[in-house]
């Protein structure tokens, strides 16, 4: 957690500052707005900048916009004006503390900003096996892939990774590669010159030097442009990069975790990702398993949250009745473990009585969980797939596989070539088929055009 304190009440301050280096953080001072914004183009970096209110908010906050630079800021000040807070909130300040600062308050706006809530929480044999993989080669160097679906985790795991690795002392750095502007992410990554493009007020450090020394996470590296993929290689390869606008190289220590919710062979073969980089990458695959396929990781999760959003929003802790706990473990769950948070979140604030029952499982747009909607098309194939199977039921094997054939032969016309490949046999086999079914004096379709005509009753 890194903590960019902004002002100069220097005794209130000081105290905050205690406070959070009492609390984990690495502290950084700056008196003004231009001096923060030196410290984080300078590649410090900040998680959370706590900001004096008497400064000017509203002008940090654009500068941090022109300058994508994305950092939540809470706002301080000695005064107790609710007026001076509401002002910085409007600004842009997620949060106002009064100065002195409570440690309690301190210490719980740090673990907000931080995620530390963001626990590794499994059961299942098949999640167990990944982690027990990731623990093997945590201390190792080696990039990580870490695969798996949309909300599986795979966030979660490459900072578990950093924290068992000798790095885990030195900044996690995280870029979202799918959520920045393809002409942007070139500069996130590798920063640049002063100059070097219209906007670029300042020299800027990147994330692959601000990551220094520890974890950098290529989040989404599959939608990263084939272009900037080749720089990314020689990143990897070389351990330097070039800042946009540069004219030297610069040195990086750096170990990748990348993530990706694709099939990223499937993209070497569309020509949409490198092969070399997918092989510097693919060192190490931690490949994560869809909750539906880790069902005892479910309850375990489910309780999990239900402990976490009854803090978070102070009411009591209900234990999760029997009909609710079927409704979970039956579900399929598409969204993986972020769709069971928020559904666990939605039930921990909609419970009434004494237990989180099956009534407090819902959708997001309040559905009981368990009551599927299903839409016309889908309820009539499902129909229709019944009532075929109802009459298959009490048939022999033999009976349903003439009809199969004959049935396919009528659709081709009698085109026994074409009845064949359908029914994935062999034209001999058919033929067989056919002399039999007409020795049991079956009607037989005749030959289609282009064919040799058989007898219809052939002896």
């Amino acid at each position: 957690m890194r903590l960019l304190i902004v002002g100069t009440l220097k005794g209130q301050l000081t105290a905050a500052t205690k406070i959070a280096m009492d609390n984990g953080a690495t502290v950084t001072h700056a008196e003004d707005n231009e001096q923060a914004m030196r410290v984080l183009r300078g590649g410090k970096g900040a998680d959370l900048l706590l900001v004096e209110v008497g400064l000017d908010i509203r002008d940090l906050v654009m500068r941090l916009d022109a300058e994508h630079i994305h950092v939540p800021i809470v706002a301080c000040g000695i005064t107790s004006d609710a007026r001076a807070a509401v002002a910085a909130i409007h600004a842009g300040a997620k949060e106002y503390i009064p100065l002195p600062p409570e440690p309690e308050l301190i210490a719980a706006v740090l673990a907000a900003v931080a995620n530390d809530s963001r626990d590794l929480v499994y059961r299942d044999e098949a999640m167990a096996k990944v982690i027990k993989l990731a623990q093997q080669i945590a201390g190792s160097d080696a990039s990580v892939m870490i695969t798996g679906e949309s909300g599986t985790g795979k966030e979660v795991l490459a900072r578990y990774v950093h924290s068992r690795s000798a790095r885990a002392k030195r900044p996690f750095i995280s870029i979202n590669c799918a959520a920045i502007p393809e002409h942007l992410l070139e500069s996130e990554l590798f920063g640049h010159e002063k100059g070097a493009f219209t906007g670029a007020v300042a020299r800027r450090i990147g994330k692959f030097e601000e990551a220094s020394g520890g974890t950098l996470l290529l989040d989404e590296i599959s939608e990263m442009d084939v272009r900037l993929q080749s720089k990314l290689l020689r990143a990897i390869q070389e351990r330097v990069i070039d800042r946009v606008g540069g004219t030297r190289p610069v040195p990086v220590d750096i170990r990748i975790i990348a993530t990706s919710n694709r099939n990223l062979a499937d993209a070497v073969r569309e020509g949409s990702f490198r092969e070399d980089l997918l092989f510097r990458l693919n060192v190490v695959n931690l490949k994560i398993p869809p909750l539906r396929e880790r069902p005892a990781d479910i309850l375990e999760l489910a309780h999990h949250f239900a402990r976490k959003y009854s803090d978070a929003n102070g009411v009591p802790l209900r234990p999760i009745s029997a009909d609710a706990k079927r409704v979970l473990t039956t579900n399929r769950w598409p969204g993986n473990v972020r769709e069971l948070e928020n559904t666990m979140h939605r039930a921990v604030l909609m419970a009434v009585g004494d237990e989180i029952g099956a009534d407090a499982i819902l959708t997001p747009d309040g559905d009981r969980l368990d009551i599927v909607k299903t839409q016309p098309a889908v309820a009539h194939a499902t129909m229709a797939a019944e009532q075929v199977t109802r009459a298959l039921v009490g048939r022999t094997v033999a009976d349903v596989e003439r009809d199969l054939i004959l049935e396919t032969l009528k659709h081709c016309l009698g085109n026994r070539t074409h009845a064949a490949n359908i029914l994935g046999i062999s034209i001999r086999t058919l033929r067989n088929k056919l002399n039999e079914y007409a020795d049991g004096g079956m009607p037989i379709p005749p030959p289609g055009a282009g064919e040799a005509r058989m007898p219809t009753t052939i002896g």
